[in-house]
């Protein structure tokens, strides 16, 4: 039993529709789903993905117009990746991101790979990350969009970086329950600092890594317009989900028991310094409610909400994308 690698990443934002334009225009990730806040039903939810909304390709966001600015610390997840093919699609991003007036830094490595670290217009902290043909968790399929050669394009999540003031305990959630590896470290970039701490799961390679960082000089973070809500982790099953279930209850950390999500499976809990960590199940997929040729082309709702759906829809603000 062990999870597979990251599954996808939350983030909050406060401009949907301009959060849209930049994933799906400057980016070039596909629209895989237009949904709700299971949670919250008068917000949108938007996944951004590969071509066929493979698992561990999707980035999602929750829209909450006029929400407040985050403030980086310690107890976050300060930094989510993003997979191209080669150091060659590094280069040609940053010049698209120097085109579209996209704040970045200059190509640099990160534990053994090259990468471009860079912001979107609401301080979302990203980095693109080059396969070059590593061996690993496979890339998803990239999707065609205009002006990015395919051999250029985004195909999934990389290595999600976790900030926090003291790395053991985080580090023991990760290997001793989660199953997680230590596989190296790599200096840090922010200055005199302990080294940044890789573990892996899985088949490894950089859809199947977190990257600690120690920062006691910093204080807490506090979550607003781009920042991270959450990181999920991949479960290929239910069967092994179910194991899931019953190995997170059994660590005592408190935990939100079995939540089903209609597209996937979910369990939610905080490792020991705060961060919210998801178990998701690969199945049973996005196109449960659409075709894979149109997903994201309406508003998609879990089954167990569709008789609600003109109440939904009547509370929601218009969302011209």
């Amino acid at each position: 039993m062990h999870l597979l690698g990251q599954h996808h990443v939350s983030i909050m934002t406060g401009k949907a529709e301009k959060n849209f334009e930049f994933f799906t225009k400057v980016l070039g990730m596909r629209l895989v789903k237009k949904s709700v806040n299971q949670d919250n039903t008068t917000s949108y939810h938007l996944f951004y993905g590969d071509a066929v909304a493979s698992p561990g390709t999707e980035v999602t966001y929750f829209d909450y117009p006029g929400i407040g600015p985050s403030y980086h610390g310690i107890s976050s997840i300060s930094a989510t990746s993003l997979r191209v093919p080669t150091t060659a699609s590094l280069e040609f991003w940053a010049s698209r991101l120097d085109f579209f007036g996209v704040k970045r830094e200059e190509i640099e490595g990160r534990a053994g790979r090259d990468t471009l670290a860079f912001e979107d217009f609401e301080g979302t902290r990203l980095i693109l990350a080059a396969d070059n043909d590593e061996s690993g968790v496979a890339p998803g399929t990239p999707w065609a969009a205009d002006g990015i050669p395919l051999e250029h394009a985004v195909v999934g999540l990389g290595p999600v970086t976790l900030t926090v003031g003291d790395p053991k305990p985080t580090a023991l959630a990760l290997t001793q329950l989660l199953g997680f590896r230590k596989v190296g470290s790599y200096p840090s970039l922010a200055g005199d600092f302990a080294e940044i701490e890789v573990f892996a799961t899985g088949e490894g390679g950089s859809g199947a890594e977190v990257h600690v960082e120690a920062r006691p000089d910093l204080p807490r973070a506090r979550l607003g317009r781009g920042g991270v809500h959450h990181v999920a982790f991949r479960i290929p099953n239910e069967e092994e989900y179910a194991k899931w279930i019953d190995r997170i209850a059994a660590s005592g950390l408190p935990n939100s028991g079995r939540v089903d999500r209609d597209y996937f499976r979910a369990l939610y809990f905080r490792e020991p310094n705060g961060i919210l960590f998801e178990l998701s199940t690969d199945t049973p997929g996005f196109d449960i409610d659409e075709p894979v040729e149109s997903l994201g082309e309406k508003l998609g709702l879990p089954s167990f909400l569709e008789h609600r759906r003109a109440e939904i829809e009547a509370n929601l603000r218009p969302l011209d994308l």
